[in-house]
């Protein structure tokens, strides 16, 4: 039995609760959160106890631990974890800066411990049917990528000013999409955006609208294109151009109901967030990481993968402050 603690008992944190507890031979024993109504409902839910950091690590039956805990925490969790000898899963990103992310990959290092980023597009069964069908070589060489993510809402501008920008908060998924499916490093990056859809969030410093380009070292190229704003639902879709063809990825729908009437032909919008889009993909990756600790399967989303995800959003940022094409 792998006995794991949670750190954080907010939304996200409450999915992996849920996942976890669905996983055989693995036991939530310890909720951790600042918010104590919130870390005893949670733990009542899934029969664990209510515990703080110093307790959950130090206890030697904790052999895993799951970061969901707001983001200026994961760099530090990630540390004292790796120190105390656990095996790491943690939501992205690593940390809002990328010297503090490189101590925490350094830490994780030296300790030798399993450290997994949650980048969860990767587990999603139509994205990883893309890669899969990809790498059997059905569209021959990738050449170029587009990805499009639209979120249906933009969150209070309360959350934006703690968020790291968009770039790190909301690109950062988009960013490990483009280096796993193109397989390949960005040699350059430009980004431009715009406030469209709320001027407040201009106001606290961001953008709610960006278009990056990157180039890669191979000479391949990725497109990507991001909204804080769809009224028709979660916009998630990507296709990649091949020297034989292209492979697209599209939205979730509720159901896959077509209504032919005189009138229109119609179907269900996209799923309307990343919580209902995603689901099966957050519940693929929990086992994923248990997988890993129980049978040393390889990890598809390690802390390097969070390091490069945060650099390219940095360089995009760097890119949209001053106007220019930034060289990696």
């Amino acid at each position: 039995m792998i006995e794991a603690a949670l750190f954080g008992a907010g939304r996200i944190g409450k999915i992996h609760a849920a996942n976890l507890a669905r996983q055989p031979g693995v036991r939530l024993k310890y909720v951790v959160d600042v918010d104590a109504e919130s870390a005893q409902a949670l733990a009542r839910l899934h029969g664990a106890a209510v515990a703080g950091v110093e307790q959950a690590l130090a206890d030697p039956t904790v052999r895993a631990v799951v970061i969901a805990s707001s983001t200026d925490t994961h760099s530090d969790l990630i540390v004292r974890a790796a120190a105390a000898g656990k095996a790491i899963f943690c939501e992205k990103p690593v940390d809002l800066t990328l010297a503090r992310a490189q101590a925490a990959a350094d830490a994780v290092k030296q300790a030798g411990v399993l450290c997994m980023i949650g980048f969860q597009r990767r587990y999603d069964p139509t994205f990883a049917a893309v890669k899969a069908r990809l790498l059997a070589g059905e569209i021959g060489a990738p050449e170029m990528l587009t990805i499009t993510s639209r979120d249906p809402g933009a969150p209070p501008v309360s959350y934006i000013q703690v968020s790291g920008g968009i770039f790190k908060d909301m690109l950062i998924h988009d960013f490990d999409i483009f280096r796993w499916i193109l397989d390949d490093e960005a040699a350059s990056v430009y980004a431009t955006g715009s406030c469209l859809v709320d001027p407040a969030i201009g106001a606290a410093g961001d953008l709610d609208c960006t278009a990056v380009t990157i180039r890669t070292h191979g000479g391949r190229l990725c497109q990507i294109n991001t909204s804080r704003r769809a009224a028709y639902g979660y916009d998630q879709r990507f296709e990649i151009l091949g020297s034989d063809g292209m492979l697209q990825a599209e939205n979730h729908r509720p159901t896959e109901v077509v209504s032919h009437t005189a009138r229109s032909v119609s179907h269900d919008k996209p799923e309307h967030f990343f919580l209902e889009r995603y689901r099966a993909a957050y519940a693929a990756e929990i086992a994923h990481f248990f997988d890993a600790m129980m049978n040393g399967t390889p990890l598809r989303t390690t802390v390097h993968d969070g390091l490069k995800a945060l650099e390219l959003a940095e360089a995009a940022t760097t890119s949209w402050r001053e106007k220019c094409i930034v060289n990696l």
